[in-house]
């Protein structure tokens, strides 16, 4: 099965994953702690892009008398959803973090994420961790394939860059 196929069924008819940890290993040594890495660089990335839109969004303040401030209740929770929709749905299939931990999300059946689900994912992501708290995230050491709640719900998957990416990676 190539990466790109839609989902091959198996002998019952009940459609297999694209990656399997007993047959790959290689593919989730080490996911978990590279998630946790790659989610403190994306962090730091959305916080400085927060930050060049705030100061955007204070100088049209001044223009507007004030009118412009009002969006800064959302500009972080937009620019994460963007910036996660923009890198994790593109070609590469992961943010600038999880490119440089080595690391990328695939649906379940192995194709690559598009826009729409990378910003799903990223919604579900953070409204799981604020309703359940971050100990949802737990829920990783009990599962082979070291999914969260969030990778559950939206049939998506994170492992280490496939051989043929890692050259575009590095």
């Amino acid at each position: 099965m190539t990466n790109t196929d839609y989902p091959r069924y198996g002998e019952r008819g009940v459609p297999e994953f694209a990656y399997d940890p007993v047959t790959q290993p290689e593919l989730f040594a080490g996911v978990r702690s590279k998630r946790i890495m790659a989610f403190l660089v994306d962090l730091v990335i959305v916080l400085l892009l927060t930050f060049a839109a705030g100061v955007v969004v204070f100088l049209l303040g001044i223009v507007t008398f004030g009118l412009a401030w009002l969006l800064y209740g959302g500009l972080f929770p937009v620019i994460a959803v963007v910036y996660t929709a923009i890198t994790l749905g593109g070609p590469q299939s992961a943010t600038v973090g999880m490119r440089a931990a080595g690391i990328e999300m695939r649906l379940w059946h192995g194709a690559r994420m598009y826009h729409l689900i990378a910003a799903m994912h990223v919604l579900v992501f953070y409204f799981s961790v604020s309703i359940a708290t971050p100990l949802i995230l737990l829920v990783s050491l009990f599962n082979a394939r070291k999914r969260c709640v969030h990778d559950m719900l939206m049939g998506t998957i994170a492992i280490n860059a496939l051989p043929e990416r890692r050259a575009d990676i590095a």
